[in-house]
């Protein structure tokens, strides 16, 4: 399946309201969606929307198993929903990569998923990091380092 036409869409209206030419943007973005299936996607979509949701957290062994760069400050991705519209663009603001046990409780705040709780921040996670690793032959531990990235919606 091919890029929704959204994608390209909504970039281009962003360049557009940048003070900076198309060339000047290197047409460097990505485009995802959150977690691994249609109400999860949907529903995180939304909390960035709302502004709820400012942060991700991914498991940094999956950057390296798909051979992906790894998130840097100043990114651009697109966000879309599990059938891949385009929903906003965000701007990767900090990143900080550690052992899933060091995670805070202000960051799992900022993700602002569930009860906002460090808690329920590991549980959702834990989870989410076990399915990833099992696709990779991998056994999820604690100390596997995750990527924690703050962002901000840029657009619209």
């Amino acid at each position: 399946m091919g890029e929704n036409t959204s994608i390209r869409a909504m970039w281009s209206d962003f360049i557009k309201g940048q003070d900076k030419k198309p060339e000047e943007m290197n047409d460097t973005f990505t485009s995802w969606y959150f977690g691994a299936d249609q109400q999860t996607a949907d529903e995180l979509a939304e909390l960035v929307l709302t502004g709820t949701k400012r942060a991700t957290t991914s498991l940094y062994e999956s950057y390296i198993f798909e051979k992906e760069p790894i998130p840097k400050v100043g990114d651009y991705s697109i966000i879309t929903d599990w059938e891949g519209k385009a929903k906003c663009i965000i701007q990767t603001t900090a990143i900080n990569i550690c052992p899933f046990k060091d995670v805070t409780e202000a960051f799992a705040r900022r993700e602002g998923e569930g009860d906002k709780s460090l808690d329920y921040w590991r549980d959702v996670h834990r989870h989410f990091f076990s399915l990833e690793c099992d696709d990779m032959s991998k056994t999820f531990s604690e100390d596997m380092l995750v990527i924690c990235e703050e962002f901000e919606v840029v657009y619209p």
